[in-house]
C-alpha cells in the first residue's frame, strides 16, 4: 500500500490552536457523555442522536454526518468491526466491545476522537478484551508522547508499534495493526496531510514544527490485522471475526510540549504521568 509521499507539516497559530480546542473539547466532552450513558439495550442509532443533541447543543457541527455520505453523527463499531461502523437499529448487548469515534467542527475547525468500552462497564467484559483496550489506549498515548517538535513524525507509529509489542509480550499474545487506517493531519478539514501510520515504517518522514495538529489514532485487533469493507461500503470488520479497539486523540505539539485538544483535561493527567510536557494556551 503506498501511503507516505513527500508530505510536509504546516503549524497553526496560538490563536488557530485556540479555537480548535473549542471544537476539540466538545468532541472530548460528547465522548464522556456517551462513556456515561451507554447501555446494554440501546441502539447504535440512540447513542448517534445523543451526541447529535449535544454537538449542535454546544455550537459545533457533527463532522461526520453527511461526510461523502456518511448518515451518521458518530462511527460506532462493534466487536469485530474495526472503524466506520454505522449508527442504526443494532441493539448493543451487555459485553459489546463497542468503539465510538466522534467529530465536530467549531467555527470552522475539527476536532476528532475515539474511544473504546465494553457495554455494561468493565465487569462486563472478556478478560482478553480489557486488555485490548487497555493496550491500544497505551499504544495511542505512546505515540502522542512521541511527537515532538523537531523531530520526526514517524517517529509516533514506532512508538505505538513498540507499546504493541511489549503488550503482546506482557498479555502472552500477537496483536494486529491494522495498516490500512491510518491518523492524519486535522485543521480546517477533518482529513489533511500528512498521514501518520501507526507501526514503523521506513524513512523518518516530515518533521514535526512548531503548531503540528495531527490525529493519533491505533486501531488493534486481537486477531490477524487483515479487514475488509462491508456491502454498506463504510463498516470495516476483521476478516477471522477477531474483535478490535480504535483510540484516537487530536493533538497539537507546540515547543513548549503538547496540548491533547480532544482530552477534557486537556491531556494534562495523562501527559504527567509520561513525564512529557504540557502545554495548554488559555
Amino acid at each position: 500500500m503506498a501511503l507516505f509521499g513527500r508530505e510536509r507539516i504546516t503549524g497553526k497559530t496560538p490563536e488557530q490552536l485556540r479555537l480548535m480546542r473549542a471544537a476539540g473539547l466538545l468532541v472530548g466532552q460528547t465522548l464522556a457523555l456517551l462513556a456515561e450513558r451507554v447501555e446494554p439495550g440501546m441502539t447504535t442509532k440512540a447513542l448517534d442522536e445523543l451526541a447529535e443533541e449535544h454537538i449542535r447543543g454546544g455550537g459545533g457541527v457533527p463532522s461526520f454526518l453527511g461526510y461523502h455520505g456518511f448518515t451518521g453523527t458518530l462511527c460506532t463499531s462493534v466487536n469485530e468491526e474495526v472503524v466506520h461502523g454505522i449508527p442504526g437499529t443494532r441493539v448493543l448487548r451487555e459485553g459489546d466491545l463497542l468503539s465510538i469515534d466522534c467529530g465536530a467542527i467549531v467555527q470552522g475547525w475539527h476536532g476528532d476522537a475515539a474511544v473504546s468500552l465494553v457495554v455494561g462497564g468493565r465487569e462486563a467484559a472478556r478478560p482478553e478484551d480489557l486488555q485490548l483496550i487497555d493496550a491500544t489506549e497505551a499504544a495511542m498515548w505512546a505515540g502522542i508522547g512521541a511527537l515532538v517538535v523537531g523531530q520526526p513524525l514517524y517517529a509516533v507509529g514506532a512508538a505505538v508499534e513498540d507499546e504493541i509489542d511489549a503488550a503482546g509480550e506482557r498479555d502472552g499474545r500477537t496483536y494486529g495493526i491494522v495498516e490500512d487506517y491510518v491518523g492524519h493531519g486535522i485543521g480546517t478539514s477533518m482529513h489533511m496531510d500528512p498521514q501518520v501510520p501507526n507501526y514503523r515504517v521506513e524513512g523518518r518522514g516530515p518533521k514535526v514544527v512548531d503548531g503540528t495538529t495531527i490525529a493519533i489514532e491505533p486501531m488493534i485487533t486481537l486477531g490477524d490485522q487483515d479487514n475488509r469493507v462491508l456491502a454498506d461500503d463504510w463498516t470495516v470488520v476483521t476478516l477471522d471475526g477477531a474483535r478490535a479497539a480504535h483510540w484516537e486523540n487530536t493533538v497539537a505539539a507546540t515547543a513548549d510540549g503538547l496540548w491533547v485538544l480532544t482530552e477534557v483535561d486537556g491531556g494534562a493527567s495523562r501527559l504527567g504521568r509520561l513525564g512529557v510536557a504540557y502545554a495548554a494556551l488559555c
